[in-house]
């Protein structure tokens, strides 16, 4: 995963509101109508987050009936979170390995 695509989840994370649906996700599948009962918000502005979830692979939608059901994505979860633990730890790969050190003088 590159720093753009990485920094692009990281946007879509940013909002306050998409962060609390993924919690709600966290325990289990939900359809839109459970959601939309936890939020002061219109069913157009759930939709909104939902398609911006379910377009960026973060959430898994099926259809069962006339219910619009939700899943977190848990694989694709577990790829952002390790990008970001590269992020956080030096290893072999890390691109720190090939930085030149330069003596700074102040």
């Amino acid at each position: 995963m590159s720093y753009q695509s990485l920094a692009a989840y990281l946007k879509i994370l940013s909002n306050p509101s998409r962060l609390e649906i993924l919690d709600l996700l966290s325990c289990g599948e939900l359809c839109a109508c459970d959601l939309l009962e936890h939020f002061q918000f219109t069913q157009p502005t759930l939709s909104h987050h939902m398609k911006t979830l379910v377009e960026n692979d973060l959430v898994i939608a099926r259809k069962v009936g006339n219910k619009q059901m939700y899943q977190i994505n848990h694989y694709h979860f577990d790829s952002i979170i390790q990008h970001l633990n590269n992020i956080n730890m030096s290893h072999t790969s890390c691109i720190c390995k090939n930085l030149e050190k330069v003596e700074c003088s102040l």
